[in-house]
Protein backbone atom coordinates (compact mmCIF):
# COMPACT_ATOMS: atom_id res chain seq x y z
CA UNK A 1 0.00 0.00 0.00
CA UNK A 2 1.42 3.40 -0.97
CA UNK A 3 1.77 6.26 1.51
CA UNK A 4 -1.26 8.18 0.22
CA UNK A 5 -3.46 5.09 0.63
CA UNK A 6 -2.20 4.58 4.19
CA UNK A 7 -3.12 8.16 5.04
CA UNK A 8 -6.47 7.93 3.24
CA UNK A 9 -7.43 4.85 5.26
CA UNK A 10 -6.67 6.53 8.58
CA UNK A 11 -8.31 9.91 7.91
CA UNK A 12 -12.01 10.32 8.67
CA UNK A 13 -13.35 12.72 6.04
CA UNK A 14 -16.27 13.82 8.23
CA UNK A 15 -13.88 14.76 11.03
CA UNK A 16 -11.58 16.57 8.60
CA UNK A 17 -14.25 18.63 6.85
CA UNK A 18 -15.99 19.45 10.15
CA UNK A 19 -12.79 21.28 11.14
CA UNK A 20 -13.54 23.71 8.30
CA UNK A 21 -17.32 23.63 7.83
CA UNK A 22 -20.40 23.05 10.05
CA UNK A 23 -21.83 19.67 8.99
CA UNK A 24 -25.42 18.55 9.57
CA UNK A 25 -26.46 14.89 9.60
CA UNK A 26 -28.94 14.02 6.88
CA UNK A 27 -29.74 10.33 6.56
CA UNK A 28 -26.54 8.38 6.23
CA UNK A 29 -24.62 11.42 4.94
CA UNK A 30 -23.73 14.91 6.14
CA UNK A 31 -24.49 18.16 4.35
CA UNK A 32 -23.52 21.84 4.44
CA UNK A 33 -23.33 24.97 2.29
CA UNK A 34 -20.57 24.62 -0.31
CA UNK A 35 -17.46 26.75 0.36
CA UNK A 36 -16.47 26.74 -3.31
CA UNK A 37 -19.40 28.66 -4.81
CA UNK A 38 -22.11 31.05 -3.64
CA UNK A 39 -25.32 29.29 -2.58
CA UNK A 40 -28.12 29.62 -0.05
CA UNK A 41 -29.29 26.00 0.21
CA UNK A 42 -26.80 23.26 1.20
CA UNK A 43 -25.73 21.14 -1.77
CA UNK A 44 -22.39 19.96 -0.38
CA UNK A 45 -22.65 16.30 0.72
CA UNK A 46 -20.12 14.22 2.69
CA UNK A 47 -20.31 10.42 2.81
CA UNK A 48 -18.70 8.70 5.83
CA UNK A 49 -19.34 5.36 4.14
CA UNK A 50 -17.50 6.24 0.94
CA UNK A 51 -15.14 8.79 2.57
CA UNK A 52 -15.93 11.25 -0.23
CA UNK A 53 -17.58 14.63 -0.74
CA UNK A 54 -19.53 16.10 -3.65
CA UNK A 55 -21.23 19.42 -4.36
CA UNK A 56 -24.36 19.21 -6.51
CA UNK A 57 -24.19 22.96 -7.17
CA UNK A 58 -20.70 23.39 -8.66
CA UNK A 59 -20.02 19.68 -9.42
CA UNK A 60 -16.76 19.60 -7.47
CA UNK A 61 -15.98 16.54 -5.40
CA UNK A 62 -13.42 13.98 -4.29
CA UNK A 63 -11.78 12.65 -1.15
CA UNK A 64 -9.93 14.12 1.84
CA UNK A 65 -6.96 15.05 -0.34
CA UNK A 66 -8.97 16.92 -2.96
CA UNK A 67 -10.95 18.78 -0.29
CA UNK A 68 -7.81 20.01 1.46
CA UNK A 69 -6.13 20.89 -1.85
CA UNK A 70 -9.19 22.85 -2.99
CA UNK A 71 -9.89 24.56 0.33
CA UNK A 72 -6.31 25.44 1.26
CA UNK A 73 -5.07 25.89 -2.33
CA UNK A 74 -2.39 23.23 -1.84
CA UNK A 75 -0.51 20.88 -4.10
CA UNK A 76 -1.03 17.16 -3.53
CA UNK A 77 2.27 16.60 -1.73
CA UNK A 78 1.45 19.41 0.73
CA UNK A 79 -1.99 17.96 1.43
CA UNK A 80 -0.38 14.54 1.91
CA UNK A 81 2.02 15.91 4.51
CA UNK A 82 -0.71 17.73 6.45
CA UNK A 83 -3.04 14.71 6.45
CA UNK A 84 -0.20 12.32 7.28
CA UNK A 85 0.54 14.39 10.37
CA UNK A 86 -3.13 14.27 11.39
CA UNK A 87 -3.23 10.51 10.78
CA UNK A 88 0.03 9.80 12.58
CA UNK A 89 1.65 8.35 9.46
CA UNK A 90 5.39 8.92 9.09
CA UNK A 91 6.15 9.65 5.44
CA UNK A 92 9.25 8.35 3.74
CA UNK A 93 11.25 10.93 1.81
CA UNK A 94 10.95 10.30 -1.92
CA UNK A 95 11.56 12.18 -5.13
CA UNK A 96 7.96 13.38 -5.03
CA UNK A 97 8.72 15.18 -1.76
CA UNK A 98 11.10 17.55 -3.54
CA UNK A 99 8.65 20.46 -3.77
CA UNK A 100 7.52 20.06 -0.17
CA UNK A 101 11.14 19.87 1.00
CA UNK A 102 11.94 23.07 -0.88
CA UNK A 103 9.00 24.80 0.77
CA UNK A 104 10.17 23.67 4.19
CA UNK A 105 13.61 24.99 3.29
CA UNK A 106 12.18 28.40 2.42
CA UNK A 107 10.15 28.51 5.64
CA UNK A 108 13.30 27.72 7.63
CA UNK A 109 15.30 30.31 5.72
CA UNK A 110 12.62 32.96 6.29
CA UNK A 111 12.65 32.16 10.02
CA UNK A 112 16.38 32.81 10.16
CA UNK A 113 15.97 36.02 8.15
CA UNK A 114 13.24 37.19 10.55
CA UNK A 115 15.49 36.47 13.54
CA UNK A 116 18.30 38.44 11.88
CA UNK A 117 16.09 41.43 11.03
CA UNK A 118 14.66 41.50 14.57
CA UNK A 119 18.15 41.33 16.08
CA UNK A 120 19.32 44.26 13.93
CA UNK A 121 16.29 46.34 14.97
CA UNK A 122 16.42 45.64 18.69
CA UNK A 123 20.09 44.99 19.41
CA UNK A 124 22.29 46.53 16.69
CA UNK A 125 23.23 50.16 16.15
CA UNK A 126 22.17 49.88 12.48
CA UNK A 127 18.56 49.61 13.64
CA UNK A 128 18.63 52.51 16.10
CA UNK A 129 16.81 55.10 13.94
CA UNK A 130 14.19 52.58 12.85
CA UNK A 131 13.59 51.56 16.46
CA UNK A 132 13.21 55.21 17.50
CA UNK A 133 10.70 55.74 14.70
CA UNK A 134 8.66 52.71 15.79
CA UNK A 135 8.70 53.46 19.51
CA UNK A 136 8.56 57.28 19.56
CA UNK A 137 6.70 58.20 16.37
CA UNK A 138 4.48 55.13 16.11
CA UNK A 139 4.14 54.35 19.81
CA UNK A 140 5.02 50.66 19.54
CA UNK A 141 6.06 48.89 22.71
CA UNK A 142 8.79 46.29 23.03
CA UNK A 143 6.04 43.69 23.51
CA UNK A 144 4.31 44.63 20.22
CA UNK A 145 7.61 44.51 18.33
CA UNK A 146 8.19 41.03 19.74
CA UNK A 147 4.61 39.85 19.09
CA UNK A 148 4.78 40.76 15.40
CA UNK A 149 8.51 39.93 15.14
CA UNK A 150 9.21 43.30 13.51
CA UNK A 151 12.75 43.84 12.27
CA UNK A 152 15.02 46.06 10.22
CA UNK A 153 16.95 45.36 7.03
CA UNK A 154 20.21 47.41 7.02
CA UNK A 155 21.19 49.76 4.21
CA UNK A 156 24.37 47.88 3.22
CA UNK A 157 22.78 45.62 0.63
CA UNK A 158 24.67 42.44 1.47
CA UNK A 159 24.33 42.18 5.26
CA UNK A 160 21.61 39.51 5.31
CA UNK A 161 23.13 37.61 2.39
CA UNK A 162 26.56 37.48 4.05
CA UNK A 163 25.02 36.28 7.31
CA UNK A 164 22.91 33.53 5.74
CA UNK A 165 25.57 32.34 3.29
CA UNK A 166 28.61 32.76 5.53
CA UNK A 167 27.25 31.67 8.91
CA UNK A 168 24.19 29.57 8.06
CA UNK A 169 25.71 27.91 4.96
CA UNK A 170 22.89 28.71 2.51
CA UNK A 171 23.62 29.18 -1.18
CA UNK A 172 23.00 32.17 -3.44
CA UNK A 173 20.25 30.17 -5.14
CA UNK A 174 18.51 29.46 -1.81
CA UNK A 175 18.28 33.17 -1.03
CA UNK A 176 17.06 34.09 -4.51
CA UNK A 177 14.39 31.36 -4.50
CA UNK A 178 13.16 32.56 -1.10
CA UNK A 179 12.87 36.13 -2.43
CA UNK A 180 15.38 37.44 0.11
CA UNK A 181 18.06 38.33 -2.43
CA UNK A 182 18.48 39.38 -6.06
CA UNK A 183 21.09 37.85 -8.34
CA UNK A 184 23.60 40.40 -9.66
CA UNK A 185 26.12 38.65 -11.85
CA UNK A 186 28.00 36.17 -9.68
CA UNK A 187 26.85 37.69 -6.38
CA UNK A 188 23.58 38.42 -4.64
CA UNK A 189 22.30 41.59 -2.97
CA UNK A 190 19.60 41.88 -0.32
CA UNK A 191 16.08 42.50 -1.63
CA UNK A 192 15.12 44.51 1.48
CA UNK A 193 17.48 47.39 2.24
CA UNK A 194 17.01 50.18 4.80
CA UNK A 195 13.48 49.01 5.53
CA UNK A 196 11.45 48.04 8.57
CA UNK A 197 10.45 44.43 8.03
CA UNK A 198 7.17 42.71 8.90
CA UNK A 199 7.15 38.91 8.56
CA UNK A 200 4.18 37.67 6.55
CA UNK A 201 2.95 34.59 8.39
CA UNK A 202 0.26 32.29 7.00
CA UNK A 203 -2.53 30.85 9.14
CA UNK A 204 -0.48 27.69 9.70
CA UNK A 205 2.34 29.69 11.30
CA UNK A 206 4.82 29.61 8.41
CA UNK A 207 6.76 32.76 7.51
CA UNK A 208 6.13 32.92 3.76
CA UNK A 209 7.70 36.31 3.06
CA UNK A 210 8.15 39.88 4.26
CA UNK A 211 6.74 43.35 3.85
CA UNK A 212 9.29 46.17 3.98
CA UNK A 213 8.48 49.79 4.88
CA UNK A 214 10.91 52.56 4.12
CA UNK A 215 12.24 54.56 7.08
CA UNK A 216 10.78 58.12 6.92
CA UNK A 217 14.11 59.79 7.71
CA UNK A 218 15.74 58.17 4.68
CA UNK A 219 13.02 57.35 2.15
CA UNK A 220 13.89 55.82 -1.19
CA UNK A 221 11.69 53.89 -3.56
CA UNK A 222 8.08 52.92 -2.75
CA UNK A 223 6.85 53.26 0.82
CA UNK A 224 6.09 49.52 0.95
CA UNK A 225 7.51 46.57 -0.96
CA UNK A 226 6.65 42.91 -0.50
CA UNK A 227 8.47 39.68 -1.19
CA UNK A 228 8.17 38.76 -4.85
CA UNK A 229 6.15 35.65 -5.74
CA UNK A 230 7.97 32.51 -4.62
CA UNK A 231 7.16 28.85 -4.13
CA UNK A 232 5.48 29.74 -0.81
CA UNK A 233 4.35 33.36 -1.22
CA UNK A 234 1.75 34.56 -3.70
CA UNK A 235 0.45 38.10 -3.64
CA UNK A 236 -3.19 38.26 -2.62
CA UNK A 237 -3.27 34.84 -0.97
CA UNK A 238 -2.95 35.90 2.67
CA UNK A 239 -3.34 38.66 5.26
CA UNK A 240 -0.88 40.32 7.58
CA UNK A 241 -1.72 39.33 11.16
CA UNK A 242 -3.86 36.26 10.39
CA UNK A 243 -1.67 33.95 12.45
CA UNK A 244 -2.19 36.16 15.52
CA UNK A 245 -5.86 36.88 14.76
CA UNK A 246 -7.37 33.53 13.73
CA UNK A 247 -8.31 32.27 17.21
CA UNK A 248 -9.77 35.65 18.19
CA UNK A 249 -11.76 35.77 14.93
CA UNK A 250 -13.33 32.41 15.81
CA UNK A 251 -14.05 33.62 19.35
CA UNK A 252 -15.61 36.95 18.29
CA UNK A 253 -17.48 35.45 15.33
CA UNK A 254 -16.19 37.99 12.83
CA UNK A 255 -13.00 39.36 11.31
CA UNK A 256 -11.99 43.00 10.91
CA UNK A 257 -10.19 43.79 7.67
CA UNK A 258 -7.91 46.84 7.63
CA UNK A 259 -5.46 48.12 5.06
CA UNK A 260 -1.95 48.16 6.52
CA UNK A 261 0.35 46.68 9.12
CA UNK A 262 0.25 49.67 11.47
CA UNK A 263 -3.57 49.63 11.44
CA UNK A 264 -3.50 46.05 12.71
CA UNK A 265 -0.76 46.65 15.27
CA UNK A 266 -2.55 49.71 16.70
CA UNK A 267 -5.79 47.73 16.99
CA UNK A 268 -3.93 44.88 18.64
CA UNK A 269 -2.40 47.33 21.15
CA UNK A 270 -5.94 48.37 22.16
CA UNK A 271 -7.03 44.78 22.73
CA UNK A 272 -8.79 44.42 19.36
CA UNK A 273 -7.22 41.20 18.14
CA UNK A 274 -9.62 39.79 15.52
CA UNK A 275 -8.02 42.07 12.93
CA UNK A 276 -6.00 41.49 9.74
CA UNK A 277 -4.48 43.69 7.03
CA UNK A 278 -5.20 43.39 3.32
CA UNK A 279 -1.71 44.13 2.04
CA UNK A 280 -3.25 46.34 -0.64
CA UNK A 281 -6.72 47.64 -1.44
CA UNK A 282 -8.04 44.77 -3.58
CA UNK A 283 -9.45 41.85 -1.61
CA UNK A 284 -9.03 38.58 -3.51
CA UNK A 285 -11.11 35.41 -3.68
CA UNK A 286 -8.34 33.49 -1.92
CA UNK A 287 -8.46 35.97 0.97
CA UNK A 288 -12.27 35.81 1.14
CA UNK A 289 -12.10 32.02 1.30
CA UNK A 290 -9.59 32.26 4.14
CA UNK A 291 -11.85 34.66 6.08
CA UNK A 292 -14.86 32.38 5.62
CA UNK A 293 -12.94 29.53 7.20
CA UNK A 294 -12.77 31.28 10.57
CA UNK A 295 -16.04 33.24 10.90
CA UNK A 296 -19.28 33.98 8.99
CA UNK A 297 -18.97 37.77 9.16
CA UNK A 298 -16.41 40.39 8.09
CA UNK A 299 -16.21 44.05 9.13
CA UNK A 300 -14.37 46.33 6.70
CA UNK A 301 -12.38 49.14 8.30
CA UNK A 302 -10.52 50.76 5.43
CA UNK A 303 -9.36 54.33 4.89
CA UNK A 304 -12.29 56.75 4.52
CA UNK A 305 -11.01 58.21 1.23
CA UNK A 306 -12.19 57.52 -2.32
CA UNK A 307 -9.77 54.62 -2.73
CA UNK A 308 -11.05 53.06 0.50
CA UNK A 309 -14.69 53.43 -0.56
CA UNK A 310 -13.95 51.82 -3.93
CA UNK A 311 -12.18 48.99 -2.11
CA UNK A 312 -15.34 48.41 -0.05
CA UNK A 313 -17.43 48.25 -3.23
CA UNK A 314 -15.04 45.83 -4.92
CA UNK A 315 -14.99 43.63 -1.83
CA UNK A 316 -18.75 43.04 -1.74
CA UNK A 317 -19.12 40.42 -4.53
CA UNK A 318 -15.90 38.68 -3.48
CA UNK A 319 -17.03 38.33 0.14
CA UNK A 320 -20.66 37.53 -0.66
CA UNK A 321 -19.53 34.76 -2.99
CA UNK A 322 -18.22 33.04 0.14
CA UNK A 323 -21.46 33.69 2.02
CA UNK A 324 -19.95 36.28 4.37
CA UNK A 325 -22.05 38.96 6.09
CA UNK A 326 -20.40 42.34 5.48
CA UNK A 327 -20.42 45.36 7.77
CA UNK A 328 -18.42 48.59 7.82
CA UNK A 329 -16.67 50.26 10.76
CA UNK A 330 -16.66 54.06 10.43
CA UNK A 331 -14.00 55.69 12.63
CA UNK A 332 -13.90 59.45 13.17
CA UNK A 333 -10.51 59.78 11.48
CA UNK A 334 -9.71 58.94 7.86
CA UNK A 335 -7.11 56.33 8.83
CA UNK A 336 -7.81 53.51 11.38
CA UNK A 337 -4.27 53.74 12.82
CA UNK A 338 -4.71 57.48 13.38
CA UNK A 339 -8.19 56.99 14.85
CA UNK A 340 -6.97 54.35 17.29
CA UNK A 341 -4.11 56.53 18.49
CA UNK A 342 -6.12 59.76 18.76
CA UNK A 343 -9.24 58.39 20.43
CA UNK A 344 -9.37 54.63 21.08
CA UNK A 345 -12.63 55.03 23.04
CA UNK A 346 -14.36 56.58 20.01
CA UNK A 347 -12.96 53.85 17.77
CA UNK A 348 -14.34 51.13 20.04
CA UNK A 349 -17.71 52.87 19.94
CA UNK A 350 -17.57 52.77 16.12
CA UNK A 351 -16.65 49.10 16.41
CA UNK A 352 -19.82 48.46 18.44
CA UNK A 353 -21.91 50.48 15.97
CA UNK A 354 -20.97 48.68 12.78
CA UNK A 355 -23.14 49.51 9.77
CA UNK A 356 -24.41 47.05 7.15
CA UNK A 357 -22.35 47.59 4.01
CA UNK A 358 -25.30 48.57 1.79
CA UNK A 359 -26.59 51.07 4.39
CA UNK A 360 -23.12 52.59 4.49
CA UNK A 361 -22.81 52.94 0.70
CA UNK A 362 -26.33 54.32 0.24
CA UNK A 363 -25.81 56.95 2.95
CA UNK A 364 -22.34 57.76 1.61
CA UNK A 365 -23.67 58.41 -1.89
CA UNK A 366 -26.58 60.49 -0.62
CA UNK A 367 -24.18 62.54 1.49
CA UNK A 368 -22.05 63.32 -1.55
CA UNK A 369 -24.90 64.24 -3.94
CA UNK A 370 -27.98 66.46 -4.00
CA UNK A 371 -30.81 63.99 -3.38
CA UNK A 372 -33.45 66.63 -4.18
CA UNK A 373 -32.30 67.35 -7.75
CA UNK A 374 -32.87 65.14 -10.79
CA UNK A 375 -29.16 65.05 -11.60
CA UNK A 376 -28.34 64.18 -7.99
CA UNK A 377 -30.87 61.35 -7.95
CA UNK A 378 -29.39 60.01 -11.18
CA UNK A 379 -25.88 60.03 -9.69
CA UNK A 380 -27.09 58.28 -6.54
CA UNK A 381 -28.96 55.56 -8.43
CA UNK A 382 -26.10 55.10 -10.90
CA UNK A 383 -23.85 54.61 -7.90
CA UNK A 384 -26.08 52.39 -5.75
CA UNK A 385 -28.27 50.29 -8.07
CA UNK A 386 -25.40 48.25 -9.58
CA UNK A 387 -24.47 47.26 -6.01
CA UNK A 388 -28.04 46.30 -5.11
CA UNK A 389 -28.42 44.26 -8.30
CA UNK A 390 -25.81 41.81 -7.03
CA UNK A 391 -27.82 40.95 -3.88
CA UNK A 392 -28.99 37.35 -4.20
CA UNK A 393 -31.63 37.44 -1.46
CA UNK A 394 -34.78 39.08 -2.87
CA UNK A 395 -36.05 40.15 0.57
CA UNK A 396 -32.80 41.97 1.34
CA UNK A 397 -32.82 43.54 -2.12
CA UNK A 398 -36.40 44.79 -1.66
CA UNK A 399 -35.49 46.20 1.77
CA UNK A 400 -32.74 48.38 0.31
CA UNK A 401 -34.80 49.46 -2.69
CA UNK A 402 -37.53 50.66 -0.33
CA UNK A 403 -34.97 52.44 1.83
CA UNK A 404 -33.45 54.17 -1.21
CA UNK A 405 -36.95 55.07 -2.43
CA UNK A 406 -37.75 56.80 0.87
CA UNK A 407 -34.40 58.57 1.17
CA UNK A 408 -34.39 60.14 -2.31
CA UNK A 409 -38.19 60.54 -2.59
CA UNK A 410 -38.49 58.39 -5.72
CA UNK A 411 -41.11 55.71 -6.32
CA UNK A 412 -40.20 52.13 -5.54
CA UNK A 413 -41.53 50.97 -8.93
CA UNK A 414 -39.30 53.32 -10.92
CA UNK A 415 -36.25 52.16 -8.96
CA UNK A 416 -37.24 48.53 -9.52
CA UNK A 417 -37.62 49.08 -13.29
CA UNK A 418 -34.22 50.77 -13.43
CA UNK A 419 -32.69 47.94 -11.40
CA UNK A 420 -34.18 45.30 -13.68
CA UNK A 421 -32.68 47.06 -16.70
CA UNK A 422 -29.25 46.82 -15.12
CA UNK A 423 -29.79 43.19 -14.17
CA UNK A 424 -30.88 42.29 -17.70
CA UNK A 425 -27.65 43.64 -19.13
CA UNK A 426 -25.31 42.39 -16.41
CA UNK A 427 -26.64 39.00 -15.32
CA UNK A 428 -25.51 36.13 -17.49
CA UNK A 429 -25.92 33.07 -15.34
CA UNK A 430 -23.19 30.51 -15.81
CA UNK A 431 -24.86 27.13 -15.98
CA UNK A 432 -22.76 24.20 -14.86
CA UNK A 433 -22.50 21.00 -16.82
CA UNK A 434 -24.66 19.21 -14.26
CA UNK A 435 -27.44 21.77 -14.87
CA UNK A 436 -27.21 21.34 -18.65
CA UNK A 437 -28.03 17.64 -18.55
CA UNK A 438 -31.02 16.69 -20.71
CA UNK A 439 -33.88 14.66 -19.27
CA UNK A 440 -32.53 11.34 -20.49
CA UNK A 441 -29.11 11.92 -18.93
CA UNK A 442 -30.77 12.99 -15.69
CA UNK A 443 -32.87 9.82 -15.66
CA UNK A 444 -29.78 7.67 -16.22
CA UNK A 445 -28.00 9.26 -13.25
CA UNK A 446 -31.17 9.02 -11.15
CA UNK A 447 -31.47 5.30 -11.93
CA UNK A 448 -27.87 4.71 -10.91
CA UNK A 449 -28.54 6.63 -7.67
CA UNK A 450 -31.61 4.51 -6.94
CA UNK A 451 -29.73 1.25 -7.50
CA UNK A 452 -26.57 2.11 -5.56
CA UNK A 453 -28.44 3.66 -2.62
CA UNK A 454 -31.11 0.96 -2.39
CA UNK A 455 -31.38 -1.66 0.34
CA UNK A 456 -31.09 -4.50 -2.21
CA UNK A 457 -28.93 -3.17 -5.06
CA UNK A 458 -28.52 -6.57 -6.75
CA UNK A 459 -32.29 -7.16 -7.03
CA UNK A 460 -32.87 -3.59 -8.23
CA UNK A 461 -30.15 -3.93 -10.85
CA UNK A 462 -31.66 -7.20 -12.09
CA UNK A 463 -35.13 -5.63 -12.47
CA UNK A 464 -33.69 -2.66 -14.33
CA UNK A 465 -31.44 -4.78 -16.56
CA UNK A 466 -34.36 -6.98 -17.62
CA UNK A 467 -36.22 -3.87 -18.79
CA UNK A 468 -33.27 -2.14 -20.45
CA UNK A 469 -32.53 -4.86 -23.00
CA UNK A 470 -30.22 -3.51 -25.74
CA UNK A 471 -30.38 -0.06 -24.15
CA UNK A 472 -27.56 2.32 -25.11
CA UNK A 473 -26.72 4.83 -22.38
CA UNK A 474 -26.63 8.48 -23.39
CA UNK A 475 -24.08 9.13 -20.61
CA UNK A 476 -21.05 6.90 -21.30
CA UNK A 477 -19.78 7.01 -17.71
CA UNK A 478 -23.15 5.85 -16.32
CA UNK A 479 -23.27 3.06 -18.91
CA UNK A 480 -19.80 1.84 -17.95
CA UNK A 481 -20.64 1.90 -14.23
CA UNK A 482 -23.87 0.02 -14.96
CA UNK A 483 -21.85 -2.64 -16.80
CA UNK A 484 -19.34 -2.81 -13.94
CA UNK A 485 -22.20 -3.33 -11.47
CA UNK A 486 -23.45 -6.27 -13.53
CA UNK A 487 -19.94 -7.79 -13.43
CA UNK A 488 -19.59 -7.20 -9.67
CA UNK A 489 -22.94 -8.85 -8.91
CA UNK A 490 -22.04 -11.83 -11.09
CA UNK A 491 -19.19 -12.46 -8.62
CA UNK A 492 -20.72 -11.26 -5.33
CA UNK A 493 -24.16 -11.54 -3.78
CA UNK A 494 -23.81 -8.40 -1.67
CA UNK A 495 -23.08 -4.85 -2.77
CA UNK A 496 -19.37 -4.49 -1.96
CA UNK A 497 -18.78 -0.75 -2.18
CA UNK A 498 -15.03 -0.96 -1.65
CA UNK A 499 -14.65 -3.70 -4.24
CA UNK A 500 -16.67 -1.77 -6.81
CA UNK A 501 -14.74 1.48 -6.19
CA UNK A 502 -11.41 -0.29 -6.62
CA UNK A 503 -12.56 -1.62 -10.00
CA UNK A 504 -13.74 1.72 -11.35
CA UNK A 505 -11.30 3.87 -13.31
CA UNK A 506 -10.34 7.35 -12.12
CA UNK A 507 -12.55 8.81 -14.88
CA UNK A 508 -15.64 6.96 -13.62
CA UNK A 509 -15.29 7.69 -9.91
CA UNK A 510 -16.66 11.28 -10.00
CA UNK A 511 -19.88 10.10 -11.69
CA UNK A 512 -20.24 7.20 -9.26
CA UNK A 513 -19.60 9.47 -6.26
CA UNK A 514 -22.15 11.98 -7.52
CA UNK A 515 -24.86 9.33 -7.98
CA UNK A 516 -24.07 7.57 -4.72
CA UNK A 517 -24.43 10.86 -2.79
CA UNK A 518 -27.37 12.34 -4.72
CA UNK A 519 -30.38 13.18 -2.51
CA UNK A 520 -33.38 10.94 -3.23
CA UNK A 521 -37.09 11.49 -2.57
CA UNK A 522 -38.63 9.69 0.40
CA UNK A 523 -40.52 6.47 -0.33
CA UNK A 524 -43.18 4.85 1.83
CA UNK A 525 -41.57 1.41 1.69
CA UNK A 526 -39.32 -0.89 -0.35
CA UNK A 527 -42.20 -1.73 -2.72
CA UNK A 528 -42.61 1.93 -3.71
CA UNK A 529 -38.84 2.23 -4.04
CA UNK A 530 -38.73 -0.73 -6.45
CA UNK A 531 -41.67 0.68 -8.40
CA UNK A 532 -39.66 3.87 -8.90
CA UNK A 533 -36.72 1.86 -10.28
CA UNK A 534 -39.11 0.11 -12.70
CA UNK A 535 -40.74 3.41 -13.73
CA UNK A 536 -37.40 5.10 -14.48
CA UNK A 537 -36.15 2.02 -16.34
CA UNK A 538 -39.34 2.01 -18.45
CA UNK A 539 -38.94 5.71 -19.24
CA UNK A 540 -35.40 5.04 -20.43
CA UNK A 541 -36.59 2.06 -22.46
CA UNK A 542 -39.08 4.33 -24.22
CA UNK A 543 -36.24 6.71 -25.11
CA UNK A 544 -34.36 3.75 -26.57
CA UNK A 545 -37.35 2.49 -28.56
CA UNK A 546 -38.04 5.95 -29.99
CA UNK A 547 -34.39 6.20 -31.03
CA UNK A 548 -34.79 2.90 -32.83
CA UNK A 549 -37.91 4.13 -34.67
CA UNK A 550 -35.99 7.23 -35.83
CA UNK A 551 -33.11 5.07 -37.05
CA UNK A 552 -35.44 2.80 -39.04
CA UNK A 553 -37.35 5.75 -40.53
CA UNK A 554 -34.08 7.35 -41.59
CA UNK A 555 -32.95 4.04 -43.06
CA UNK A 556 -36.14 3.76 -45.09
CA UNK A 557 -35.70 7.25 -46.56
CA UNK A 558 -31.99 7.17 -47.33
CA UNK A 559 -31.35 3.72 -48.79
CA UNK A 560 -32.71 1.79 -51.76
CA UNK A 561 -34.26 -1.44 -50.57
CA UNK A 562 -36.31 -4.25 -52.01
CA UNK A 563 -39.94 -4.69 -51.08
CA UNK A 564 -39.15 -7.42 -48.57
CA UNK A 565 -36.65 -5.24 -46.65
CA UNK A 566 -39.07 -2.30 -46.64
CA UNK A 567 -41.88 -4.45 -45.34
CA UNK A 568 -39.62 -5.92 -42.65
CA UNK A 569 -38.57 -2.47 -41.43
CA UNK A 570 -42.17 -1.28 -41.38
CA UNK A 571 -43.19 -4.29 -39.33
CA UNK A 572 -40.38 -3.51 -36.88
CA UNK A 573 -41.67 0.05 -36.52
CA UNK A 574 -45.18 -1.25 -35.80
CA UNK A 575 -43.82 -3.70 -33.22
CA UNK A 576 -41.72 -1.03 -31.50
CA UNK A 577 -44.59 1.45 -31.53
CA UNK A 578 -46.71 -1.18 -29.85
CA UNK A 579 -44.01 -1.69 -27.21
CA UNK A 580 -43.87 2.05 -26.58
CA UNK A 581 -47.64 2.20 -26.17
CA UNK A 582 -47.69 -0.71 -23.74
CA UNK A 583 -44.75 0.76 -21.79
CA UNK A 584 -46.60 4.04 -21.30
CA UNK A 585 -49.72 2.41 -19.87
Amino acid sequence: MDQASQVREKIDIVGLISEYLPLRKMGRNFTTVCPFHNENSPSFVVSPERQIWHCFGCAKGGDAFTFLMEYENLEFIEALRILAKKAGVVLKTTGSSFTASKKDGIYSLNNKAAEYYNYVLTKHSAGKKALEYLTKDRGLTEKLIKTFNIGFAPMGGEDLSRYLIGKKKYSNLDLVEAGLSIQKGSRVIDFFRNRITFPLIDHRGNIVGFSGRSVPSNDFGPKYINTRDTLVYHKGSMFFGMNQAKDEIKKEGYSIVMEGEFDVISAFAEGIKNVVALKGTALTEAQALLLSRFAPKTALCLDQDSAGIEAVKRSIPVLEKRGLIITVIIPEEKDPDEALKKNPVAFKKALRNQVEVYDFLIEKSIGENDKDSASGKKKITDDVLPLLSSIQNEIVKEHYLKKLSDLIDTSYDSLLRQLEKKEDTSKQAVVSKSQRLNRREMLEEYLLSLITQGVSPKELLTRSKDILIEYRFETPSVGKIFTELVIVFSKKDQFDLKYLSSNLTRELLPTFDKCFLAPLPKFEDSVKYEEEVVRVSMDLRIFHLKDRVREISKNLKENEKNDHEIESLKEEIVAITSQIASSQV
